[in-house]
């Protein structure tokens, strides 16, 4: 039986996520960025908070955490062993192809550095769910804070390969300008026009447009999209290597 997946919105535009799993009715919280909203999706539904899965160490995904174990001090804190000393006490120090469990379901975590070094992703087959943080965003991707761009293509070309039905859980609501900037790469994709037609809908009734599935993605990301001969066209860029045209659209997003 998948997982029973809440998106939360928190702060201004960040998203944490509840993974329930029906069957022990055991309940993972995807991020922390504030305490309050995610503690009212818990009472809201009557679950606790067994697990606590951190993607990355930025403040605007862990302050919460305080707060969240005075709680539920029993929650088992996961993050990646590679950013230990950033993060905040983990009861689980995890890497690539490690698992975690939410209930009856194994998920597998991803290295996915690129928006900081040490970035980490969830990703749950049965579910088809992948909790992609600031890696893999809804049309776009996060900020080189310290990594390199053929460092974040690679994570990003790990996702990418995931099975086209994955639904991508991201952790902010960038969506719209996102979906300016992408227009701006391919304002010919019917895909994409068609995508920032529903995100102005969505967002005009204050509904999320996260998650979205790795197949639209592919189809609308620039990001994602390096690699289209199309893409490399309309850039100039016809014989470069992947990863150098996704650094230019970074670039360009960066100055967008």
């Amino acid at each position: 039986m998948p997982l029973e997946i809440i998106t939360v919105p928190c702060l201004a535009d960040n998203y944490a996520y509840l993974a329930h799993d029906p069957e022990t009715g055991e309940t993972a919280v995807i991020d922390i960025p504030d305490a309050g909203p995610i503690l009212n999706a818990l009472d809201a539904k009557s679950w606790s908070a067994d697990i606590i899965l951190l993607t990355h160490h930025h403040h605007d995904h862990v302050q919460g955490l305080p707060d969240m174990l005075g709680r539920f001090p029993q929650a088992r804190v996961v993050g990646a062993e590679a950013d230990q000393n950033r993060m905040p006490p983990l009861d689980l120090k995890v890497k690539e192809d490690s698992v975690v469990q939410i209930g009856s379901e194994t998920g597998q975590v991803l290295d996915v550095s690129g928006h900081t070094v040490g970035h980490i992703a969830f990703y749950f087959p049965e579910s088809a769910a992948l909790f992609s943080a600031d890696s893999l965003m809804a049309l776009g991707c996060g900020r080189l804070f310290e990594g390199t761009p053929e460092m974040m293509w690679e994570s990003l070309s790990k996702m990418a390969a995931l099975p086209p039905e994955t639904l991508v859980y991201s952790g902010h609501e960038y969506t719209a300008s996102n979906a300016k900037f992408a227009l701006t790469v391919e304002p010919e994709n019917p895909d994409l026009q068609n995508r920032a037609e529903e995100i102005t809908e969505k967002r005009a009734k204050d509904e999320p447009t996260v998650p979205a599935s790795i197949e639209t993605e592919l189809k609308t990301n620039p990001f994602l999209r390096a690699s289209n001969s199309d893409v490399k066209e309309s850039l100039g860029m016809v014989h470069a290597a992947d990863s150098s045209v996704f650094a230019r659209i970074r670039a360009m997003k960066d100055a967008f």
